[in-house]
């Protein structure tokens, strides 16, 4: 009875185990097949148009450097690409209307995000814009107003920088450098080590970091899994269904106001986070407020009055 328990015993082992191996195989399998090792440089690359000198060692290792922190900066990197999906269509529109090249989304990634991020500077929204550098491009600032988290009017100020910086250097690379450093410093890197681009030019550390950033993400955003990333479409955050109200009198409630219309303040900040207050003051401009389409009833402003 004892040799009879022992075999059935020593049989159940060799189940199990044999079991266990094919779990451990499978698993082993699956990491191998989703798991690739450290994140691969491209062959060749291109931004703006131009072609990026990947032959040349010290800019593939400057690339390498800022794949590898944002390809393994997993909670960064996940949001920025859920994020996109709500916002990069409008802002590649904005980009497709103004002549900017549509690389230049992923400058608005590396700059905040794509949340309304407020830097020790005192930089802010998406662009990153500089309290006097937002008036120079017309971005209204007030107590109640602050356009430089207006989504559609930063990226336009945007747009304008850009245009300009590179009417001035001739050169979509050195117009990126230049939001990092500025049009007058991006000019004197070069004039004074004889150089004619950004990347036969040493500057500080941050610039000198910044344009590759922005190729690590079109990298990435462009070629997710091939980077580590499998994001389902479901999970993607949605562009806001929304409908544009232009406000030509001062609102003294916004909080009641917002309620008038089958929604609340809450609502009201994250569609319009621009707003600052519970009051928003027309004088000489109208603003156009964002509001949630399911809800919205389609009567005039007067009739909330």
């Amino acid at each position: 009875m004892k040799n009879y328990l022992f075999l059935f015993i020593g049989i159940m082992l060799v189940a199990c185990s044999s079991k266990e191996e094919k779990v451990i195989e499978s698993k082993s399998e699956t990491s191998s097949s989703n798991h690739k090792g450290l994140p691969n440089l491209p062959k060749e690359m291109m931004f703006c148009g131009q072609k990026i000198n990947l032959e040349d060692e010290d800019i593939l290792e400057r690339l390498d450097r800022e794949l590898l922190v944002n390809v393994y900066f997993h909670s960064s990197t996940i949001q920025a690409m859920k994020r996109a999906n709500r916002y990069f269509p409008e802002i590649e529109k904005i980009l497709k209307e103004k002549g900017i090249p549509e690389d230049f989304k992923y400058l608005a990634v590396i700059e905040s995000g794509l949340v309304q991020a407020v830097s020790p500077a005192g930089a802010q929204g998406f662009w990153q814009f500089m309290p006097g550098t937002a008036k120079e491009h017309n971005l209204f600032m007030s107590e109640e107003v602050d356009e430089r988290l207006n989504i559609e009017k930063s990226t336009y100020a945007a747009c304008d920088y850009l245009s300009y910086a590179h009417d001035t250097l001739n050169d979509w690379v050195l117009a990126a450098a230049s939001y990092n450093r500025g049009i007058g410093g991006v000019r004197s890197d070069m004039r004074w080590q004889e150089t004619d681009n950004y990347f036969d030019t040493h500057m500080n550390h941050e610039t000198g970091r910044y344009v590759f950033r922005i190729l690590a993400m079109k990298l990435i955003f462009e070629s997710p899994e091939e980077y580590g990333y499998f994001i389902e479409k479901d999970q993607l955050y949605k562009p806001f269904q929304t409908v544009s109200v232009t406000v030509k009198e001062s609102i003294e409630d916004l909080s009641s106001w917002a309620k008038l219309k089958g929604f609340n303040y809450k609502i009201l900040k994250k569609l319009n986070p621009w707003i600052q207050g519970n009051k928003l003051t027309v004088k000489a401009n109208d603003f156009k407020i964002l509001l949630p389409a399911k809800n919205f009833n389609l009567k005039p402003y007067s009739d909330y009055q």
